[in-house]
């Protein structure tokens, strides 16, 4: 029987003073009977507008009906159709804006949780299932795809179904990209992660790490040396931005990139970690920025013992994070200063960070955006204090393969140029995610690791 509740089931979570000082999980998923119930709510109607919100074509109705018929290995089967990370999903994506945006049920109330439930599904499987991929029948041809976050993963996998022999560079010394090196342990467990780049190798997926392609190989040496026949870019955009004020040299200011990193890949938040990080109890932290990104930066910074504050120079209806996040972040004792932009840090006569002056904004008419611009507010100046403060201003993507690419074109931002198929200027080097794009989201470089791996699949058949 359909469940009319006007709103979705809650999502099971720590308490927020308690996860706060944890690198735990935060949400704790959906049980069983949750599940069934959230599921019920689905109608499954005529012409599922949510299927055409997913970036890759997920069949919500499909896999939502197997859970209420408690087939939860049938609904993995259906996601694994045509996503290759149920378990990041489930757990990442921006459902708000995507698949639930057009959702039926969020016309008089709340959408159908479609991604908890794809969390529940896959979480399902990675406990019950004991069988692994088959390796699929070798076609005979070999692609090489740089680097392994979500649009390298994607495309990989779906190659390999088609029975490509492919091999994956990554420049770091785990396979995962930003899922393990900029998502933090208490949204994205890494073993999750390594959960599903297991799956890709079990299917045939070779994995090389430490290997930063443009360094210790190049694109050109892959395809006219090693034999690959197409390579994929999914390298991602690594390159942190700053404001370019003074002070952004001293001592104590992170861009969100590196003190993530140190986190979550390095594991800095470990007592017997090897790598520094500046010791941050009892200390004052400025996180610049309002994504997604200074959420996980400010959470972390928290986490490791400091009071925390963002500081971003439009309001709390501005903020660019996802709603669920921001809302956690508050919870958890981050303090917003909206409204608010820096103009200088100063230091000490040791060089490390003192304070940060700021300015007052107010928001004045619509930018190129649509956000409305914000305007400093003269002689508003005032002295935030601080001991460290972390730049998440965004990335743009890394020079390095453009320059050692042959024939590859980029656009002024740095972003690999591509056709409607993802082909950039070079024949057989197609490109997808942040490394064409900037910094988005798993989900959408996804999409392109799948329009990469169409792509070349029809390239190489001759299709």
């Amino acid at each position: 029987m359909a469940n009319m509740s006007l709103k979705k089931n809650e999502m099971p979570s720590q308490d927020p003073n308690v996860r706060n000082k944890n690198f735990l999980e935060v949400a704790l998923g959906y049980t069983e009977e949750q599940a069934l119930d959230e599921a019920a709510r689905c109608l499954n109607c005529k012409n599922h507008p949510c299927v055409g919100g997913c970036p890759v074509n997920v069949k919500i109705p499909e896999f939502i009906k197997k859970i209420t018929e408690k087939d939860y290995e049938g609904a993995y089967q259906v996601i694994h159709e045509t996503s290759s990370l149920p378990a990041v999903c489930g757990r990442v994506c921006p459902q708000e804006t995507q698949c639930e945006k057009y959702c039926i049920r969020g016309v008089k109330g709340e959408a159908v949780g479609i991604g908890r439930l794809e969390r529940f599904v896959a979480d399902w499987h990675n406990a019950h299932a004991a069988e692994t991929a088959a390796v699929p029948a070798s076609n005979g041809h070999k692609v090489a795809v740089v680097g392994s976050g979500p649009a390298g993963l994607t495309c990989a996998g779906d190659l390999a179904k088609k029975g490509y022999q492919v091999t994956v560079y990554e420049a770091l010394h785990l396979a995962g990209g930003v899922l393990v090196y900029g998502i933090p342990e208490f949204r994205l467990p890494k073993a999750i992660v390594q959960k599903e780049v297991d799956g890709l190798i079990a299917m045939g997926v070779k994995v090389e790490t430490n290997t930063v392609v443009g360094r210790t190989i190049t694109i050109d040496e892959l395809m006219e040396e090693n034999g690959f026949e197409a390579v994929f870019v999914g390298s991602g955009a690594g390159l942190p931005m700053f404001m370019n004020i003074p002070g952004e040299n001293l001592k104590g200011v992170y861009s969100a990139n590196e003190f993530l990193t140190r986190i979550n890949l390095m594991k800095a938040y470990r007592e017997d970690s090897d790598t520094p990080i500046m010791d941050l109890k009892g200390k004052k932290v400025a996180v610049v920025g309002g994504g997604n990104v200074a959420m996980d930066a400010a959470r972390c910074s928290k986490r490791l013992g400091a009071e925390v504050y963002v500081v971003y120079r439009r309001g709390m209806e501005e903020l660019p994070a996802r709603h669920e996040e921001v809302e956690h972040a508050i919870e958890e004792g981050i303090i917003f200063k909206t409204l608010n932009n820096p103009v200088k840090i100063n230091g000490d006569d040791d060089g490390c960070v003192a304070s940060m002056t700021c300015i007052e904004m107010e928001l004045g008419e619509p930018d190129a955006s649509g956000r409305r611009r914000p305007v400093e507010k003269a002689g508003s100046e005032f002295e935030l204090a601080v001991d460290a403060v972390i730049m998440s201003l965004g990335t743009s993507p890394n020079p390095l393969i453009k320059s050692t690419t042959k024939g590859l074109e980029v656009n002024r931002k740095g972003g690999i140029i591509v056709n409607e198929d993802g082909l950039t200027s070079r024949e057989g080097v197609y490109a997808g995610g942040d490394a064409v794009t900037g910094a988005a989201t798993v989900i959408l470089a996804m999409g392109a690791g799948k329009l990469g791996a169409k792509s070349i699949d029809e390239y190489l058949s001759g299709k």
